[in-house]
């Protein structure tokens, strides 16, 4: 097996060839990767979320394919259509784009809840249920989705229900002059994307993500994961927060986080770097709130600030 910062290290010099000064980001990404977790890109409209698919896949050599959502799309064109064959007189199974390693669902605000849902179970249980058979997804799958803050005729918000189906949500946001310009610079011929070469595959990403499981965490630590998510339920400014599915994901993004910087254990600085892009999307802020100007990551830097690290063990 490839030690993981190696593979980590191997992973982010490969796509930072195509997704410029973005390290933060590609962190955050392989934390998803190593956790078997789902990615939410929120951002405006060219800002490299749909390369960064691309780059990631041929990176590890998987499968790749895009969903182009739009109000139209059916959760069929999702999941897989039945054919009646002529020939043989039965009716075939055709594989919807779900059935491969990464799924690139664009825009999927753009979608009905109908189609968004028929995403629920291939998200969860890694499988989908067509025609009354159920039938399991390749391994790994991973699905990255994106959607864009800024419009908002024509779409469909993601409910809760799906938003706490993503392990983490990233914003790529606009580069530096320094980085853009070199952005420019690397596509003065063909696209980098044409270029990039597979470093490592499934089998040492799955392996990969086996061993992070072995990382230890500390009672304290993990006192620490459930204090933060407790604290986001009894905020006044929250009118929803995080779910067990939250601690859960802090609690294994914390342990792929270790595993990238070599350690064999969980520091209380993993936690606290991950609880923004874990769990602010979990949460839903007040009405009252939002009009006062509050947002819900600046509320998940305050509740880590003053949530104490020594606190024994909950009753």
């Amino acid at each position: 097996m490839i030690p993981i910062p190696t593979l980590a290290q191997r992973l982010i010099s490969n796509i930072a060839a195509v997704i410029v000064g973005k390290e933060e980001a590609l962190h955050l990404l392989l934390v998803a990767l190593l956790c078997d977790g789902h990615v939410l890109l929120e951002d405006a409209p060219g800002t490299g979320k749909t390369m960064l698919a691309r780059a990631l896949a041929a990176s590890l050599d998987l499968d790749f394919k895009r969903l182009q959502c739009t109000p139209d799309l059916l959760p069929s064109d999702v999941t897989g259509v039945s054919v009646f064959n002529q020939q043989t007189r039965q009716f075939e199974f055709m594989p919807g784009p779900a059935f491969t390693h990464v799924l690139l669902a664009d825009e999927i605000n753009r979608a009905t809840p109908r189609t968004q849902s028929a995403l629920l179970e291939a998200m969860g249980e890694r499988q989908v249920t067509a025609d009354g058979v159920t039938r399991t997804l390749p391994a790994p799958f991973i699905v990255l989705a994106t959607q864009n803050p800024i419009e908002y005729e024509g779409v469909f918000p993601l409910p809760e229900a799906q938003l706490d189906r993503f392990l983490i949500k990233l914003r790529l946001g606009y580069l530096d002059p320094p980085a853009e310009q070199q952005v420019l610079i690397n596509l003065r011929r063909e696209h980098p994307i044409t270029r990039v070469q597979a470093v490592a595959g499934a089998a040492d990403l799955i392996a990969a993500s086996r061993a992070v499981w072995d990382v230890h965490v500390d009672e304290t630590v993990l006192a620490y994961i459930v204090a933060l998510t407790h604290a986001t339920r009894h905020h006044p400014d929250l009118l929803l927060g995080a779910s067990p599915r939250g601690s859960l994901g802090l609690y294994r993004g914390s342990q792929a986080l270790a595993a990238i910087a070599g350690r064999d254990h969980v520091l209380p600085d993993d936690v606290k770097r991950l609880a923004g892009p874990i769990l602010a999307h979990r949460c839903l802020l007040r009405p009252e709130s939002a009009l006062r100007g509050r947002t819900v990551a600046a509320l998940i830097e305050e509740i880590v600030a003053a949530t104490p690290l020594d606190i024994g063990a909950l009753p």
